[in-house]
């Protein structure tokens, strides 16, 4: 039995009834009913083509290990929650695991991706083992009052799917077994940066989702939140459409290429403006810029303006010390950079910051 409720009301996040960071406010702005999160999608990470699985070894056993991955994760979940970090962003196909070439617009690599990260078998239907993880997942985010942003689609693997009806019954697979299940502490991200013109199914594009979502709506009746985030790539827009806003219940956006906090206050400003007749939760769940120490910055300018921040940190490479985003990932508060952010979300929370080195061991684990 769900013990964790998310509801929404207007532009605040409830749980339980109670605003997020109640009585909270920084500066003299309002930080209660904000929800600040990570972007951590490779929580869910397998890799089912044989031929790229190794590329993902931890460097101290030489093999992957999806089993010890989840592990590691829900051993810091206690971690990220006392630094008041409250949401954090999952998805069934997780993200690009490989970082570093800026040979596509926007640095989005690569084109092709041979391995094979995805839930789903091509018809839709959904493989136990994933849900499996992510139940573990919902159940430790349900237990320490968290909230999960949960992507169903990624434009590096839609394709595993083959055709617009499995993509159909995938997402309302997805739904039913959350409502099966009482998940209330859910949001539902049904595809990963709709704008971004890779995806191989057309439902899952900006012309296409508006429709998807009211299909889902009619064929689930499900009270969970629905949602598509926009890229924060300026050539692919960088604010969704208004038929889009008005079918959301949560505007997601992203704010990785929008250099300087003026042009990233206009995209949040410009979002809000299209939620005037409906006021819906303004979301950044997923920023790369860290200048956390200096302001302005992308961090603070959003709690200016009363949105969410969501915290993306692809790293460097495959490290297994380095960042949140490419396998096999240490998920301990390891690096200056997580550690800096972490320490600011406490601050502007007034959650308690971890110590460096107090909480986690060598590697990442809580000591």
């Amino acid at each position: 039995m769900a013990t964790t409720h998310l509801e929404l009301q207007e532009e605040r996040f409830l749980l339980n009834r109670r605003p997020t960071y109640e009585g909270v406010s920084f500066e003299g702005r309002p930080v209660e009913g904000l929800l600040f999160n990570a972007r951590l999608v490779m929580g869910l990470f397998d890799d089912l083509n044989e031929d790229t699985r190794a590329r993902w070894a931890y460097p101290d056993t030489g093999v992957w290990d999806a089993e010890r991955n989840v592990h590691e994760f829900l051993e810091q979940m206690p971690v990220w929650r006392a630094q008041g970090l409250l949401g954090l962003t999952l998805n069934l196909q997780c993200g690009n695991p490989v970082r570093g070439s800026r040979s596509a617009p926007g640095g989005i690599v690569p084109l092709d991706q041979p391995w094979n990260v995805s839930a789903y078998h091509r018809d839709g239907s959904l493989r136990p083992e994933w849900l499996d993880r992510l139940g573990r997942i919902l159940d430790e985010a349900d237990r320490l009052g968290m909230v999960v942003i949960l992507g169903l689609f990624y434009f590096g693997q839609d394709h595993r799917l083959e055709d617009e009806d499995a993509v159909r019954r995938a997402a309302e697979n997805v739904i039913g077994w959350l409502d099966d299940n009482d998940r209330r502490n859910v949001i539902v991200e049904i595809a990963n940066e709709c704008n971004v013109p890779r995806y191989t199914h057309d439902l899952l594009t900006p012309r296409g989702m508006v429709s998807f979502i009211k299909e889902l709506r009619a064929a689930t009746t499900t009270a969970l939140p629905l949602a598509a985030s926009y890229a924060g790539v300026p050539q692919f827009g960088i604010v969704p459409p208004q038929e889009l806003i008005d079918v959301v219940d949560v505007a997601l956006i992203h704010g990785n290429e929008i250099h300087g906090t003026a042009d990233f206050e206009a995209q949040i400003r410009a979002v809000r403006d299209l939620t005037r007749h409906r006021p819906i939760p303004v979301v950044v769940n997923e920023d790369n810029h860290f200048d956390f120490d200096d302001r302005p910055n992308h961090l603070y300018t959003a709690v200016e303006n009363y949105a969410s921040w969501g915290y993306f940190d692809p790293g460097a490479g495959g490290d297994y010390h380095d960042g949140f985003q490419c396998p096999p990932v240490n998920w301990g508060l390891t690096t200056p950079r997580k550690q800096a952010f972490f320490r600011h979300v406490a601050r502007l929370t007034g959650s308690a910051p971890a110590a460096a080195g107090v909480d986690v061991d060598a590697h990442g684990v809580r000591a």
